[in-house]
């Protein structure tokens, strides 16, 4: 297993870890979370031993391998299916021992030890991995100088995956992969034999591909069962207590300071005075999580336009004398929260050039309202920001008539507070950029806004506060991402880029992720389905019955659950002599809210149920 024993490590004089310890056991995969520069890399760097701890000890099973993607892999002549294949360091090595071993013995080690690691298979393996992360396989045959950084990322990611590391290390791998590529790697590490551990901020990957959460918090590391969205509930419970137990200090607090400022005058009083003085000052503050910095998103409101804002009819776009995409026929309103969903190579970024006027039309018919302001962010977009520049000198290229006091209350509206505004770019976090890309392009207050994906780099709490960005304004969004949690909280509309036309796709987020992990292009019957046969009237009673009392046990629980988190809040309840008491209380909140769950979602079922039955 994997033990990190009171380690201590600061970057410039600041301390990102000071006395922090966890253990993952062997076989175990573990999400790592926390805030964007809250030390999750340095932490990995500290695994595989390429910084050395200021105190502690970190510590692996002898010969353990430790695999992950550093950089991508260079633009040689080597083809991708070589280089992953290369990633193999033992079976590369007695493959070419095979080749000139003359000692009997010695021949027959090499072959039955190529046997033992299923060398012979390693070429399909190979072949499956790179075609899981966008490669067909003519590509895989090319050489990678033919491929992007970006690419040549995702065949670094390959030969770690096909490499097999005892300790997969691997830090925000979805960041390269579009959502195809992304719900495959979802699904390989779910199946992945040995330890991992992954820095993601994707709720949905955090969710199916890991079975424990690792917190980076404060400079200490908390280990947490179970995936993401418990952790989340966990995490809610303790702020609850949290907030309750500050809460009790503050009166405590104000009682010994009400006591040293009446009695502090008086000789009779002045020993116990001062006692309380020591007290106050020996006391630890609990913070309430209220007052820890929440990050937000805000963007400017478009005045409302006549639909619709954009029309195509007919229209054909691409590059040269080349078309990507014909016969499209769309219509947006400046209330529609578009998803574009397609296959890599599919024709999504050239639709979002189109939409956005970076792209003309080959074709057809594109109107658009003569008042349209359209915001665009694109990921190659942060790359593009000028590194030796502050935000603040974004901001005022601008806007040169506003002043800085408002530029630095806009880099505020998106979690740039005064530190970063004056920051060089070069210096910021990844997410730090990624949110300043996305004010210069809402700066304008688009009507609207298309989004290539925004959450590469955000942590979960940045993207929490996008999500409610999103959901609160006013413009018309379209959106590409690989973020899935991002596309079901947003998106009420869903496009599907498929063989050169844009089509609705009427079906749901969960229907097209169970497509691309099959591998099968959307269903097309032969012949239209008989309708449903009309449930009786008694059997629609019984349906309506089920819905109702599902209803009422779902208020009950509501009922409870405000009852119980009301009880928790009370300060008195963590009084010294009911410390028992609360933790029982706490452990029956807990309940309440996992049955509050289960109750809910068959609710669900219990309305789908008599939505089909056609009541």
């Amino acid at each position: 297993m994997l033990r990190i024993t009171d380690i201590s490590y600061s970057v410039e004089g600041r301390p990102l870890f000071e006395g922090a310890s966890a253990t993952i056991p062997t076989g175990h995969k573990v999400g790592l979370i926390g805030r964007n520069g809250a030390g999750k890399t340095t932490l990995f760097k500290l695994i595989r031993g390429e910084l050395a701890l200021e105190g502690g000890t970190i510590t692996l099973p002898a010969r353990a391998r430790i695999g992950g993607v550093a950089q991508e892999v260079p633009g040689n002549e080597v083809s991708l299916l070589d280089t992953v294949l290369a990633a193999d360091l033992e079976r590369a090595e007695l493959l070419a021992e095979a080749e000139t071993a003359t000692d009997p013995t010695r021949i027959a080690e090499v072959q039955t030890r190529l046997a033992d690691i299923d060398a012979w298979s390693a070429e399909g393996r190979a072949s499956s991995i790179l075609r899981g992360l966008g490669f067909d396989a003519k590509e895989q045959l090319m050489p990678c100088s033919a491929f992007s950084g970006g690419w040549r990322m995702r065949v670094a990611l390959a030969a770690v995956l096909f490499s097999q590391p005892d300790y997969l290390l691997l830090d925000e791998p979805t960041n390269y992969l579009d959502l195809e590529g992304a719900l495959w790697l979802e699904n390989y590490l779910m199946k992945y034999p040995h330890t991992v551990l992954i820095i993601s901020h994707d709720r949905d990957l955090l969710n199916r591909a890991v079975g424990a959460i690792l917190h980076l918090e404060e400079k200490r590391l908390t280990y947490y069962t179970g995936p993401y969205d418990q952790f989340a509930r966990q995490r809610a419970e303790q702020r609850a207590v949290q907030a309750a137990q500050a809460k009790k200090q503050d009166l405590r607090r104000a009682h010994l300071q009400s006591f040293v400022d009446r009695f502090k005058a008086k000789a009779s009083k002045a020993k116990q005075a001062q006692s309380r003085v020591k007290m106050l000052e020996k006391m630890e503050t609990i913070r309430a999580p209220e007052d820890a910095a929440r990050t937000v998103f805000s963007f400017p409101e478009p005045e409302e336009l006549s639909p619709p804002i954009i029309s195509a009819e007919g229209v054909s776009c691409g590059y040269g004398d080349t078309v990507i995409l014909k016969n499209l026929n769309l219509r947006i309103d400046q209330d529609d929260r578009i998803a574009l969903l397609g296959k890599n190579g599919q024709g999504k970024s050239t639709l979002s050039k189109l939409l956005s006027g970076r792209l003309d039309p080959m074709g057809g018919k594109l109107t658009q309202s003569s008042k349209l302001r359209i915001g665009f962010f694109a990921q190659h977009q942060v790359d593009e920001l000028y590194i030796d520049e502050t935000p603040l000198q974004h901001l005022l290229r601008e806007r040169p008539e506003e002043g800085q006091a408002r530029l630095r209350a806009r880099l505020a509206g998106f979690g740039l507070g005064p530190d970063q505004a004056t920051t060089e770019v070069g210096r910021l976090s990844g997410g730090q950029k990624a949110r300043l890309s996305l004010l210069l392009a809402t700066l304008p207050a688009p009507h609207l806004l298309i989004l290539d994906e925004p959450t590469n780099h955000l942590d979960i709490e940045s993207r929490e506060a996008l999500v409610e960005a999103l959901t609160a304004y006013s413009g018309a969004v379209i959106l590409v991402s690989h973020d899935m949690h991002l596309l079901s909280m947003v998106a009420d509309r869903l496009w599907l880029v498929q063989d050169g036309t844009v089509s609705p796709y009427d079906e749901d987020l969960g229907a097209y992720r169970k497509m691309l992990l099959q591998g099968d292009a959307p269903a097309k019957p032969s012949k239209p389905k008989p309708a449903p046969k009309r449930a009786s009237r008694d059997q629609l009673m019984a349906l309506r019955a089920e819905v109702r009392k599902c209803e009422e046990r779902v208020s009950k629980l509501n009922d409870m659950s405000d009852k119980l988190a009301k009880k928790l809040a009370n300060p008195a309840m963590y009084d010294d002599d009911r410390k028992d008491e609360a933790i029982v209380w706490q452990k029956k909140y807990s309940e309440v809210m996992e049955a509050l769950e289960r109750a809910e979602a068959l609710w669900m079922r219990a309305l789908e149920k008599l939505e089909t039955a056609g009541a």
